[in-house]
């Protein structure tokens, strides 16, 4: 087999640029998926292969089945194969249920659960036997927070979606797992919080800070590297937030 290969959607920033730098540390050649942010993206790549990795960069917007298809394609086009597809992209809009704008519903449900579904698709298509498919849920589905009710619904079908995804995947030695950070410092999730608010969420963990993105790519990293009999499940990663 040539050099395992991961595909990391929404790696242009935050958790998804943090997981894409950590596998390429471990060894894979990543394909880094942006939706708009080209500056980001190359800036990722650089960072990979500065530090002697593997990487480019290739947009697609993950919700569409014919760009989500040439993503694939560039992966084995460029490195031989897909491996491990981590679904990092996504979108969150705060609203309580009774104010949010229907609009802003509507892109969330096109990111979160048609672009899961469209990246899991290509991934049961494609990804070799042997490999990892890590999607992306939120501690917020078992937190509840007001305002968050939403962007939790969202996150609770990508969570049914992969355990099912799993259970299909029978024979073919294939993990998929969904990570569900709580409050982690990225800039998704520190727009419009001022300190008191951000402070609050510090305190909901019993280690009483804010997750990071290396945190979470530290999970990633296990999920699809040395951990093969952690199938089917969500793992919050949140400090012990719930």
């Amino acid at each position: 087999m040539s050099k395992r290969v991961a595909i990391v959607t929404g790696g242009s920033r935050g958790i998804g640029r943090e997981s894409a730098q950590r596998l390429a540390a471990d060894g894979l050649a990543v394909v880094v998926n942006y939706a708009g942010n080209v500056t980001e993206a190359e800036a990722t790549v650089a960072a990979i292969t500065d530090a002697g990795g593997e990487a480019i960069a290739f947009r697609a917007d993950v919700a569409d089945a014919e760009q989500a298809e040439a993503l694939f394609d560039a992966a084995e086009s460029t490195f031989g194969g897909v491996d491990v597809v981590v679904n990092a992209a996504g979108v969150m809009h705060l609203s309580t249920v009774a104010d949010l704008d229907l609009d802003a519903f509507d892109r969330m449900v096109r990111t979160n659960v048609r672009g899961t579904f469209v990246i899991a698709r290509q991934a049961a298509r494609r990804v070799r036997d042997g490999g990892a498919v890590i999607t992306f849920s939120s501690s917020q589905v078992g937190l509840r927070t007001e305002t968050y009710g939403p962007y939790a619904a969202t996150k609770a079908a990508v969570e049914t979606l992969s355990l099912v995804l799993a259970r299909e995947l029978r024979g073919r030695d294939i993990t998929v797992n969904a990570v569900a950070p709580g409050p982690t410092a990225t800039a998704l999730f520190l727009n419009g919080k001022d300190e008191a608010t951000i402070d609050r969420f510090k305190a909901i963990a019993p280690l009483q800070r804010l997750g990071t993105p290396s945190d979470v790519a530290d999970l990633v990293s296990f999920l699809a590297g040395p951990s093969r009999w952690i199938n089917g499940q969500v793992i919050r990663t949140n400090g012990g937030a719930i």
